[in-house]
């Protein structure tokens, strides 16, 4: 299975109301733990603290994904990322407004 197919099926088990460790998604996405931390440093990823450890919720787990993604396939890298990721937040928002809109 690949990558994408395995977080998305993990993530459709667990649930979006599911909270990942670092250790947990670094081994989903078979990263190192930097990386994710300088992921959260660039503000692409926004922990809850829980028991002064850092968790992820199924949105940062979408946009781990993403980030992987750019980082693997592209070359990109956090600062990078985190631009990549507002563009493209920024896109879809405005694309649901066309929608929205009368013919």
């Amino acid at each position: 299975m690949s990558l994408e197919g395995k977080d998305i099926l993990t993530a459709q088990l667990l649930g979006e109301d599911q909270e990942w460790t670092l250790e947990q998604v670094c081994g989903l996405f078979a990263v190192e733990r930097q990386w994710i931390l300088e992921l959260v440093e660039q503000g692409v990823l926004a922990p809850l603290t829980v028991a002064g450890e850092p968790r992820f919720g199924g949105d940062a787990l979408r946009r781990a994904r993403i980030a992987v993604r750019l980082h693997r396939d592209l070359g990109v890298n956090a600062a990078g990322t985190a631009l990549a990721l507002e563009l493209l937040e920024r896109i879809e928002m405005l694309e649901r407004e066309l929608a929205r809109r009368p013919a």
